[in-house]
């Protein structure tokens, strides 16, 4: 494929990504669509044209809402490239791409970066033992390859994808030991002024009551109010017990799987290595690309959509990933004005629904402190082994942000180049320096995004 010849090209073949490229190619736009997964529908609806589990009971209706998504996809003349990383981005929206074992680089018109959410990272002590995982860990391997988490097996953490995950592993037959929810009590006061908005949402409302309902009727043991969360090693080093307080009272329980989950954030690191200008959601905790109701981006041409724009779920993904199409048709003179806003009315609405709950949610599930800021113990770099004590210590000898931490102890230098430690980072330093986390700032991201062979690497020279 040569330089100019692709009207749009999407990155991500989740909600928001399937979305676009169905309405942009049913327009008549060419469009590329590049997602590093084998199959489409992103992390939500993983393995949905696959999925390994038989009983379509156990990972429930709205997972299989995904199906009419990918199906989508099939009947466009998209040109769909599954197993697709994009490992470097340029400022006048050329890619390059890494895919069976070569490299590339495309140039389109219009560019939609739809890279979804990844899990808040959730450092506390014990969190890099054998046997802790995430949720979404979890899920992956339960969605794509029918395997559940080892037993005795513990969730702990705050939110609405704790309980869900809860709910899919126990119709999956597996047995919960306990659930340790660690939402600050005060949280459900904080959130009770956004609870006019989450009216607005009385479906999905309903679906939180259903899961809670669901658990405490399969006997699932709920442990609220629950805070200093340790995990310790057994005897051979993997996990052997799970320790945490409830109000006075400290307790400890065997465990050989700790699954924990303290919300998702969105992925910027595409984003971030271009300079676009980022905001910090106080609510979300986290930063989220500036972008405009279409999704396009402090860069023209290029547009951000679904989770990656912001944490919004995934029905509110799939709505943004068509409205940005339907802008980039008008801006390429596709669709008129008049078009594009009759044919995003629906989107609109669902969209505006889709958000209206999600400050009730996010003021009730905020991670608590202990899981922002970390104790100085706690490794916050895996990667590089840095802990939130070296960190602090390097704000109070005057160093001013994410980017010098590096040269002084290598955090974010790792091969996940900051994804897991870079929001904690940030965090740490500005609360050391008492400032704003929008003066303390984020990694600079640079490429390669993702790991690339040197042959790879020699191929984009030509």
């Amino acid at each position: 494929m040569s330089a100019h010849d692709v009207d749009l090209a999407i990155i991500g073949a989740g909600p928001a990504g399937m979305a676009a490229a169905a309405t942009a190619a049913q327009l008549g736009l060419k469009t590329v669509l590049l997602d590093e997964q084998k199959g489409p529908g992103g992390q939500i609806y993983r393995s949905i044209t696959q999925p390994a589990p038989a009983d379509e009971n156990i990972l429930g209706k709205d997972y299989y809402h995904g199906r009419s998504l990918a199906l989508a996809l099939k009947n466009t003349s998209l040109d769909y490239r599954p197993g697709t990383s994009v490992w470097a981005l340029d400022q006048d929206l050329t890619l390059s791409l890494s895919g069976n074992g070569q490299s590339q680089r495309i140039r389109p018109r219009r560019l939609l970066i739809a890279t979804g959410a990844q899990e808040r990272p959730v450092p506390f002590p014990g969190w890099t033992l054998p046997g802790v995982m995430t949720c979404g860990a979890a899920q992956i391997l339960l969605k794509s390859s029918a395997l559940v988490p080892t037993q005795p097996l513990i969730l702990a953490g705050s939110g609405p994808l704790l309980l869900l995950i809860a709910a899919q592993l126990h119709r999956a037959g597996v047995a919960i030991e306990a659930i340790l929810d660690t939402t600050p009590p005060r949280h459900y006061l904080a959130a009770l002024k956004y609870l006019p908005g989450a009216l607005r949402n009385l479906p999905l409302l309903a679906k939180g009551a259903g899961l809670l309902a669901e658990l405490r009727r399969a006997g699932i043991r709920r442990i609220t109010g629950v805070s200093e969360l340790r995990a310790l090693a057994g005897p051979d080093g993997t996990l052997g017990q799970v320790r945490f307080r409830q109000g006075k009272k400290a307790q400890t329980l065997s465990a050989t799987t700790l699954l924990v989950h303290q919300g998702v954030v969105p992925n910027v690191q595409l984003s971030r290595s271009l300079n676009l200008s980022h905001d910090w959601d106080q609510l979300q905790q986290c930063w989220r690309p500036h972008t405009d109701s279409w999704g396009e981006s402090s860069l023209p041409g290029l547009f951000v959509a679904g989770d990656g724009a912001g944490i919004a779920g995934a029905l509110a993904a799939e709505a943004f990933g068509k409205l940005a199409a339907l802008q980039i048709a008008r801006q390429l003179n596709v669709i008129s004005a008049q078009q594009r806003d009759q044919q995003s009315q629906r989107a609109r609405r669902t969209l505006n629904q889709q958000r209206a709950i999600r400050p009730f949610l996010d003021a009730l599930y905020s991670p608590a402190r202990e899981f922002l800021l970390p104790a100085d113990e706690t490794l916050v770099c895996r990667c590089e082994e840095v802990t939130a004590g070296e960190l602090r210590r390097l704000a109070r000898d005057g160093c001013p942000g994410p980017n010098q931490a590096k040269a002084f102890c290598r955090a974010g230098m790792g091969p996940c180049q900051g994804r897991m430690c870079g929001l904690t980072v940030s965090q740490l330093m500005a609360d050391e320096r008492q400032v704003p986390n929008s003066e303390i700032g984020y990694y600079q991201i640079r490429s390669p995004i993702k790991p690339l062979r040197l042959g790879e690497l020699a191929d984009s020279a030509h």
